[in-house]
């Protein structure tokens, strides 16, 4: 198992990696809205923190030499399915054409005070 990690993206608040490679997979903690900057939430409510997430994760990825287009499997972490199609539109904008499998699931509650984590799981070149 590689570790993986990012300066471009928050570093990890607890005892994990941002992500890990493995038998030609790499695998994503969840990423909240965190500005890794000043690791806190951006403000300006779902569709920001969607973003900032996705940036999150493409840094990420980039770390390991992938993209977007190498991700087969998504799960989506809301606080509120209220904000199902605010994130999913910026979702949508991020990955384009490209369809990974995915899962949307309400939580109670997320590190931080996010309203949205999602981690991934890509494919290795």
């Amino acid at each position: 198992m590689r570790k993986i990690h990012s300066d471009r993206a928050p570093k990890a608040i607890g005892p994990y990696s941002q992500a890990v490679e493995s038998r030609g997979f790499v695998y994503t903690a969840g990423q909240i809205g965190l500005d890794p900057a000043t690791m806190k939430i951006v403000d300006g409510g779902i569709g920001p923190q969607t973003e900032r997430v996705l940036d999150n994760l493409q840094a990420v990825l980039e770390e390991a030499g992938l993209a977007f287009s190498d991700v087969v499997k998504t799960t989506v972490y809301l606080t509120t399915m209220a904000d199902f199609q605010a994130m999913n539109a910026a979702y949508a904008a991020r990955f384009g054409d490209h369809r990974p499998a995915r899962s949307t699931v309400a939580v109670s509650e997320l590190p931080a005070g996010a309203l949205v984590e999602i981690d991934a799981v890509a494919r290795t070149r």
